[in-house]
């Protein structure tokens, strides 16, 4: 389940496009916009439960796009093991899980054999320490994404997920062959959102990261391949 090595990928190959929309008529038409641009693409929660996940095996079937499925996946490990077995036969290429050390565990049993990527979701970029003390953490988000990469690399899982603000960090720890996926990416000038741990493109592939997230810069522009190309320029720049 581990990636091709970063620096033999292209950043086009790196840069993977939040198909953060409401319908899949939209996602459609978003991909047609980007083609030749990006390759990549996630799909979450927003488009999976509006008929997306029928849009991921087609995208994914059709040779040349890849797809992202952040489903965060946490659940009993028979459950776990029984949906990513499932996932695999759909020809994505990453799927994310929450790293808890059982959960991993089963899902890369349950991957064994297969292409699928699967990332540890450490700690969600919306959070920061107020929010981690919150919720009833006694880690800060820093040292918690730390302790989860460790933990994903123990159980065999082929990427992490972090904020690029803790990717070097995170790199150090996993090396150089897993995957660091980092979302939460907004160029400079933009609007954060609901996001607190943000930094730029360029920054992010300084820090280690080998694949970007991007969303909302994106998918809300009002020309959706000029800003990927924008974006790509950036990251070319690092």
């Amino acid at each position: 389940m581990q990636v091709q090595s970063m620096q033999a990928k292209s950043m086009q190959e790196r840069l993977i496009v939040g198909l953060d929309v409401p319908t899949v008529r939209e996602a459609e038409q978003a991909v047609r916009e980007l083609d030749g641009v990006v390759s990549f693409y996630k799909i979450g929660y927003q488009l999976a439960f509006a008929g997306g996940l029928d849009f991921a095996r087609e995208l994914a079937s059709g040779g040349g796009t890849k797809i992202f499925l952040d489903m965060k996946l946490l659940d009993i490990d028979h459950t776990v093991a029984k949906g990513v077995e499932n996932i695999v036969k759909m020809g994505v290429t990453m799927l994310t899980i929450h790293a808890y050390p059982k959960a991993m565990r089963a899902a890369v049993e349950a991957a064994r054999g297969s292409e699928l990527c699967l990332l540890a979701v450490s700690v969600l970029t919306s959070m920061d320490e107020q929010d981690m003390i919150d919720v009833g953490y006694e880690y800060d988000p820093h040292t918690l994404v730390l302790r989860r990469s460790e933990q994903a690399l123990h159980a065999g899982m082929g990427g992490i997920v972090c904020s690029a603000a803790e990717a070097e960090a995170v790199r150090r720890i996993v090396g150089p062959d897993m995957a660091v996926v980092t979302p939460g990416i907004r160029p400079a000038g933009s609007d954060h959102g609901d996001q607190k741990r943000v930094v730029t493109p360029a920054q992010a592939i300084r820090n280690g990261a080998s694949h970007l997230v991007v969303g909302r810069p994106i998918i809300a522009a009002a020309n959706k391949r000029e800003a990927a190309e924008a974006i790509l320029t950036e990251m070319r720049s690092a």
